[in-house]
């Protein structure tokens, strides 16, 4: 028991500071940002203690997931995750693909593609809003000025302006930005797939169809589930690009992260800390689970 203790001493007082930090830092915030939500604290004269508050517990998570608005909020949130994930996962996929054969001027298209990731959302935000400009036939500009100037008029549409379907808009440039992060963890799986398998597989006489359908995609499922997961949770907690491009926020674009913003901008802490922990409890969800099975792997 002693030799276990002395073993682990060393080690434990090399992560005791960043043990601390964390705690204090993460999972210390993230209790105090539960019991926030717990409060009906809706007020700034609540905030700095003019008024009392009192414990409601979960009435602030009732109203919220029971408000029309809120709702419309976790709709966009689901389209435009939707929308993303799924962009991001094709496009990544088929550049990785074609790059995975070797073609001359490799570099290059690789470097074109990975490039949108070093660009902030903020920054691509204030482009793409001018690029996904509503303005029609005579005052079209961006995209829609674009398809007017090759005679594809009928492509012309209000974008993240639209009520029902606007978010899905705003999932475009964000599917643009990190494709390119998607090709490069597909292109690292394949390049880290042994030749071996690719010379049995030719031997046994596999056609370049078989090859890819039987033998590699299969060794990119892992890299496959990572790329959800990150791209996934990154989605759920997206704010930055959607305030860029529909700031002063609006109703047709309007997704959890941007209601808690709304909120402490009001002082309405209570609302904003139960947003905050659903928003925690949907990340939770998808990574969780993720950890879970890869710690299962290593064991």
């Amino acid at each position: 028991m002693r030799k276990t203790i002395k073993r682990a001493g060393p080690p434990l007082l090399l992560l005791a500071p960043s043990l601390i930090l964390v705690g204090v830092f993460v999972y210390g915030l993230i209790a105090v940002n539960v019991q926030t939500s717990t409060t009906d604290i809706h007020t700034a004269a609540q905030t700095t203690g003019e008024e009392p508050f009192t414990t409601v517990w979960f009435d602030n998570y009732l109203d919220l997931l029971g408000s029309e608005a809120f709702q419309h909020s976790l709709k966009n949130l689901l389209l435009y995750t939707a929308v993303f994930l799924g962009g991001t996962m094709v496009m990544g996929f088929l550049w990785a693909w074609l790059l995975e054969r070797p073609i001359k001027g490799e570099s290059v298209f690789r470097s074109v593609y990975l490039f949108p990731m070093a660009v902030s959302f903020v920054a691509s935000g204030v482009v793409w809003r001018w690029l996904l400009n509503s303005g029609q036939d005579e005052s079209a500009t961006g995209l829609n000025r674009l398809f007017q100037m090759v005679g594809l008029d009928f492509l012309q549409n209000n974008w993240w302006n639209n009520v029902d379907y606007g978010i899905t808009a705003i999932a475009i440039p964000a599917i643009w930005q990190l494709s390119g992060y998607v090709m490069a963890l597909f292109l690292a799986g394949f390049r880290g797939i042994p030749p071996e398998l690719r010379e049995a597989a030719r031997v046994d006489g596999a056609t370049t169809w078989q090859l890819y359908r039987l033998v590699l995609f299969p060794q990119l499922s892992p890299v496959a589930l990572s790329a959800l997961i990150i791209i996934g949770h990154m989605s759920l907690k997206s704010f930055d690009l959607i305030m860029s491009i529909s700031k002063p926020a609006n109703y047709q674009t309007k997704v959890p992260a941007v209601d808690m913003y709304l909120f402490k901008s009001s002082f309405d802490y209570a609302n904003a800390a139960a947003v905050g922990t659903i928003l925690l409890v949907l990340v939770a969800l998808v990574v969780v689970p993720y950890l879970v099975r890869t710690n299962r792997k290593e064991r």
